[in-house]
């Protein structure tokens, strides 16, 4: 099969979330399996310096915008066998400090940009010599590709592959702009209505995607049921309910080459399921790196999350309050509001012993917390798919989640299949029910045999892209059947 994707950002070369993480785990498995894939994303700065065997493609790109004409000069990488990079050089839009922002606001050209990465998607799937069966495109700023294919298919009067799917990693972002922006996309305004790109006198990005997309995925089955329901479907439920027969949820994988626990580069101690010193090891260095005492008598919490209401922040600082007074130690990464930050600063202020705070990101970091903690507190107000549940079970960390989106459909509780249960949940978003379930974690950590029982089952489960790519092959299968 021939699959394209369109990616406002991909792992390693740019990155703000876990879409990059997505699109390059599943573009990497299925060229593994054979297929041949390509990856359509834009040249950012910085990414030539980091990736130096690019090769630039023959023809440049030439693509109108509204009434102009806006040129791109197209870089290619290969990073391995079948998987083909096309990265999309136009300094005007993409050679910039950041992705999306600066200094907190979003770019006032955001509309002209991702129109614009919308349309070399269209463009590249129509003209690429090896003819992409299939595009993939992947929230609102790619989303406008599935409606510059149907046109397409509308002009030639035939219905003629590529086939499109939008992938919807968190329908909150819909890439909504003032009306006139449509004129950019140079299709009829016959799209732009309340069945097409409208939504209430603006254009929606990502509703054009959801109503002219072959097929809609989401990225856990619970997510693809939220989304259809006024709670979470963020104004586009209605649409989503219309188009229910094409929408699927498929929980995102994890590559277990960079979440390993042996050989890799960023754990200094290697550990398994059946060998768990490793991870003791962990924990005593993550506590010190946190100015914290190393104890192995008391359990080490911990979040790695961005600082927002989505994630359950204002629950966590009201759950740590009460239980900051029990025997235990936890320690914070994260970056974002900056009411959060503080708060957080003045409780790990009140408990010197028993709290550590890191601000901003850190990729190394984030392996030695999720390798060196016993559990990862994940109390999200709503969660499309969640990744670092999926890493802590990896690494032997027990996730404490909120049971909504793909953090229910992941982890299966200790009161449940002991089979198979690998974590602890909660349903009512509240610190109450949060402090609950940290109690109920304090007990199993008084228990070692079932602790470690339970981390083996989280280490033993399979979220990996070799086993969730077949669900996406089969989507694709369907499409062109």
């Amino acid at each position: 099969m021939r699959i394209l994707h369109g990616t406002s950002e991909l792992f390693p070369y740019s990155k703000t979330g876990g879409l990059a993480d997505m699109v390059d785990g599943l573009a990497k498995a299925t060229a593994k399996l054979g297929h041949q894939v390509g990856v359509v994303t834009p040249l950012y700065r910085g990414i030539r310096e980091q990736t130096p065997a690019l090769q630039l493609l023959d023809s440049r790109l030439e693509l109108s915008m509204g009434m102009l004409s806006v040129s791109a000069r197209v870089w290619t990488h290969q990073p391995r066998p079948n998987l083909t990079i096309y990265f999309i050089d136009q300094p005007e839009f993409f050679d910039r400090a950041s992705l999306y922002m600066h200094n907190g606001s979003d770019y006032l050209d955001n509309a002209a940009r991702f129109i614009f990465l919308s349309k070399c998607v269209a463009h590249l799937a129509r003209h690429l010599p090896w003819q992409p069966e299939v595009v993939h495109v992947h929230d609102w700023q790619t989303a406008l590709a599935p409606l510059l294919v149907r046109h397409q298919r509308d002009h030639d009067g035939r219905a003629t592959p590529p086939r499109t799917v939008l992938t919807i990693h968190n329908v909150a972002f819909q890439g909504v702009f003032p009306p006139q922006d449509f004129g950019l996309v140079n299709v009829p305004w016959s799209y732009f209505t309340v069945d097409g790109a409208e939504y209430y006198g603006r254009l929606s990005c990502l509703k054009a995607g959801i109503v002219f997309a072959d097929a809609i995925i989401t990225v856990s089955p619970r997510y693809a049921r939220e989304i259809m329901q006024p709670e979470l479907g963020c104004g586009l439920d209605g649409v989503l309910r219309r188009r229910a027969d094409v929408l699927t949820g498929i929980l995102n994988g994890v590559d277990y080459e960079e979440w390993k626990t042996t050989g890799n580069p960023r754990l200094p101690h290697a550990y398994s399921a059946t060998r768990l010193l490793g991870k003791n090891l962990h924990k005593h260095a993550l506590q010190k790196e946190y100015g914290l005492p190393p104890r192995s008598d008391v359990p080490l919490f911990g979040t790695v999350s961005r600082l927002t209401d989505q994630k359950g922040i204002d629950i966590e600082l009201g759950a740590l309050e009460e239980m900051l007074s029990a025997p235990m130690q936890f320690v914070l990464l994260g970056s974002g509001s900056s009411h959060f930050v503080q708060a957080f600063t003045d409780l790990a202020r009140r408990h010197p012993d028993k709290m550590g705070v890191r601000f901003g990101f850190n990729e190394d970091l984030s392996h030695r917390i999720e390798a060196g903690l016993d559990f990862f507190v994940m109390p999200s107000r709503f969660e499309p798919c969640g990744l670092n549940q999926m890493y802590s079970l990896r690494y032997g960390t027990i996730p404490i989640v909120r049971a909504t989106g793909g953090l229910d459909d992941s982890v299966t509780d200790i009161t449940e299949d002991m089979g198979q249960a690998n974590g602890i949940k909660f349903t009512e978003y509240s610190s109450r029910a949060l402090a609950k379930a940290m109690r109920k974690a304090l007990a199993l950590y008084a228990q070692p045999p079932l602790l470690c029982h339970y981390r083996g089952n989280g280490m033993n489960a399979d979220f990996s892209w070799d086993r969730t790519c077949l669900e996406y092959l089969r989507v694709y299968e369907r499409k062109l059947a």
